[in-house]
């Protein structure tokens, strides 16, 4: 069975998928544009299921460093990925993971305090958890394949079959 989207929940999908692209893609430029930003105040702050993992990155350079590489070219390729919708569908869920991975490290629970100011006041659900959410929900749906990088790959790959 053939799902069909009317052209406004399509819009809105698309708009979604954008303007979570350009999200990540900024903080992953602002990051590699600047020279003294690292992970290891976020690590510090972590005090719940990944504090071990924080505490073990934080406790070696190479690995911070490492860590600190990955973040910010996770966030750039995610963002472009979603921009684009160009391997769309593993840029979605690789946000997602990503998010969820924030999101467990600085968790906003009953009981924890953070040395950070927080955005707002949220308690359980913060925007990172409802950006990694929609992510996971984007993931279903077929923006890409109707603008998108994706949807041109499609089209290539089609045409070189009839041939």
């Amino acid at each position: 069975m053939k799902n069909t989207y009317t052209r406004w929940q399509l819009l809105f999908l698309m708009a979604l998928r954008f303007l979570i692209g350009w999200h990540l893609l900024y903080e992953g430029i602002a990051k590699l544009l600047n020279p003294q930003w690292s992970s290891i105040g976020f690590l510090k702050e972590s005090q719940w299921i990944l504090s071990g993992f924080a505490k073990w990155v934080i406790s070696d350079p190479s690995i911070l460093s490492a860590v600190d590489f990955l973040n910010t070219w996770g966030l750039i390729a995610i963002g472009l990925g979603l921009i684009l919708g160009m391997f769309f569908r593993v840029a979605a869920l690789s946000g997602f993971v990503l998010l969820v991975v924030y999101y467990f490290n600085c968790p906003p629970l009953v009981g924890i305090e953070y040395s950070l100011p927080a955005d707002g006041n949220n308690l359980i659900v913060n925007k990172t958890l409802i950006e990694a959410f929609a992510l996971a929900v984007l993931a279903f749906f077929p923006t890409s394949r109707i603008l998108g990088m994706d949807a041109l790959m499609a089209g290539w790959k089609k045409k070189k079959e009839e041939k």
